[in-house]
């Protein structure tokens, strides 16, 4: 059996990580322990974002080694640059060691700069950039939020109206190229020709992903979800922009803070993971060479792995 770089890829929710699991168990390394599992993920990054983030159980990390989970503090600023500079170092360990590496993909853009390399665009313009923040900060990051929806609806589809370190800078690109960020962005809108790698796609119904969604949010607020934001805000440290702004917590800081109910915010978990769902179906739709499976609802990633075991061989 070859022992080939595995990337996972699918919707939120689709069972990408249980699939990753079992992938791992049945896939050892030269010392008879399971494949490492690489978490390409924006938000499993923080430590103590555990419920909301969907990270895998202590169990499991204890049985399969996960990397890039934990490696910042919630209040640090966090990147697809740094992402790059402390990921890329183990993929390149584990190809020149000849052991294989599961990446499960939960942030299209850190996969992209890991494996492609970042969208550099033009240098920063600091006066533009200052008078858009200055303007935020008189007027609200939404009024930005708006002007960037007139000139890349596509854009502003994918960045929250509160992401204003995205907001600055795709409207900074449009100022300085006079084309969308979203175009520019698309010049790495295919597989990689990477024979090494191995492409797996987790493609549910859509009306099986809804209920998976339903059925993880409601898990993770019986789990705890709203002590453990209570956690989070009470530390010596105000929460990062960015992990301020991961779906689940955002919308139980605005229960928190007397906004909204738990149920609306529930409800609000449930709408904006249903919408990222739909951006990831869109997205994935541009990849060729990947190897689909088309799970049945009641089955789980060691019922998949009938289907992957083949590829892995050929």
């Amino acid at each position: 059996m070859k022992t080939p770089i595995v990337v996972i890829v699918g919707c939120t929710a689709s069972g990408k990580s249980d699939l990753a699991e079992a992938l791992a168990e049945s896939f050892p390394t030269a010392n008879s322990q399971p494949a490492t599992i690489m978490a390409v993920d924006s938000m499993q990054v923080y430590r103590g974002m555990d419920i909301g983030t969907a990270k895998p159980d202590p169990t499991v990390r204890q049985r399969i080694k996960h990397l890039m989970i934990d490696v910042a503090d919630p209040w640090e600023t966090f990147s697809a640059a740094r992402f790059v500079q402390l990921a890329a170092p183990l993929l390149q360990a584990h190809r020149r060691g000849h052991q294989p590496l599961i990446l499960v993909t939960g942030t299209v853009l850190y996969l992209r700069a890991l494996l492609e390399g970042l969208f550099a665009g033009p240098a920063s313009d600091t006066a533009f950039r200052a008078m858009l923040q200055t303007r935020a900060a008189q007027e609200g990051s939404a009024i930005l939020h708006r002007e960037l929806r007139q000139v890349d609806p596509a854009a502003a589809e994918k960045i929250h109206p509160n992401d204003l370190r995205r907001i600055v800078r795709a409207l900074e690109v449009f100022h300085a190229t006079g084309q969308p960020i979203s175009e520019l962005q698309t010049q790495w809108s295919a597989r990689p020709g990477d024979d090494s790698i191995l492409w797996l796609g987790i493609q549910r119904r859509r009306d099986d992903l809804n209920g998976r969604i339903n059925r993880r949010v409601k898990a993770m607020i019986t789990a705890g979800l709203v002590a453990e934001v209570q956690t989070l805000i009470a530390g010596k440290n105000p929460l990062s922009a960015e992990a301020a702004s991961a779906v689940g917590y955002r919308q139980i800081l605005e229960y928190l803070s007397g906004r909204c109910t738990l149920e609306d915010a529930t409800e609000a978990i449930k709408i904006r993971t249903r919408h990222l769902a739909k951006l990831q179906r869109t997205w994935l739709k541009r990849f060729s060479g990947i190897h689909w499976l088309e799970p049945e609802p009641h089955q789980s990633g060691a019922d998949m792995l009938p289907a992957v075991l083949p590829w892995l061989k050929s």
